[in-house]
């Protein structure tokens, strides 16, 4: 008898915390002996074609680096979320066969950045009860944010941010509408700017040593940076920030969040 089986594409995948997470998870529930999650190292997105014939109990699919926007002409319905964002990092295979892609990203960072921002202004502040989260959806209307990469995992981080009423601007490698190029980015940008977010895999291991090209002097205590990268805890990016005083949280949180929404979409079949 087949297991149930979930799993993770992307590549490289080594990095990946998510395979540790359910097997923790499907053993704390009792479920490790009809459950599984395992590692589908792809390097082309065309490989999830053959993934359900491989394994025949496989019932939902998360998606990582590069692939998120490459897997969206796989999938034979998006929800409402996944196609306003145009990238996909949750699949359910549906009993019939089909997949169904969704976003969990939005969902996980915006509530982790939410929170972890609420935890910087009361480690500053000594008036804690008056900090809340309506507070600081209020602090972030209309403030700048910073968008580092253009990845899929971007145009979550984007929504969730414009959700929020912010303004974003993207920073890559070659400047465009909405899109300023890392040589083109100024000490003024990064003042202007209140939450500085890492899409990039810049940094992640085992390249710990990477980080985005940015004019970090300009960073203080006014800023919050956020690296989706959690695999080094602290990336090069984030310990420069934190040295200039900035509060600064890692995607680990984001992981936890999207997870859980992911095994709400898989559990719905």
């Amino acid at each position: 008898m087949h297991k149930t089986t979930f799993g993770l594409i992307g590549f490289p995948i080594t990095h990946s915390f998510s395979r540790g997470y359910f097997t923790n998870f499907f053993w704390e529930n009792e479920l490790d002996d009809t459950h599984q999650y395992l590692n589908f190292s792809m390097e082309d997105i065309s490989g999830i074609e053959g993934l359900r014939a491989a394994h025949p109990g496989l019932r939902g699919i998360n998606v990582t680096i590069p692939h998120k926007k490459a897997v969206v002409p796989y999938m034979d319905r998006l929800d409402e979320s996944a196609e306003r964002i145009g990238a996909v990092n949750c699949i359910r295979i549906e009993r019939d066969g089909t997949m169904t892609g969704f976003n969990t990203d939005y969902l996980g960072f915006r509530a982790d950045l939410l929170a972890k921002m609420l935890e910087h202004e009361e480690a500053l502040s000594p008036a804690i009860a008056e900090h809340n989260k309506r507070d600081i959806k209020e602090e972030l209307r209309g403030a700048l944010a910073l968008v580092l990469g253009t990845g899929g995992a971007s145009l979550a981080v984007k929504a969730a941010l414009q959700s929020l009423g912010m303004q974003v601007t993207s920073v890559s490698r070659t400047a465009g509408p909405n899109k300023v190029a890392y040589g083109d980015l100024t000490a003024a940008d990064i003042a202007n700017a209140k939450l500085i977010v890492n899409t990039t895999p810049l940094g992640m291991k085992p390249n710990v040593e990477t980080f985005p090209d940015i004019p970090y002097a300009a960073i203080d205590g006014r800023h919050f940076a956020y690296d989706l990268v959690y695999n080094p805890e602290e990336t090069q990016f984030l310990a420069k920030c934190r040295a200039r005083g900035a509060g600064t949280a890692n995607g680990l949180g984001m992981l936890h969040g999207q997870a859980v929404a992911g095994w709400d979409i898989w559990s719905q079949q």
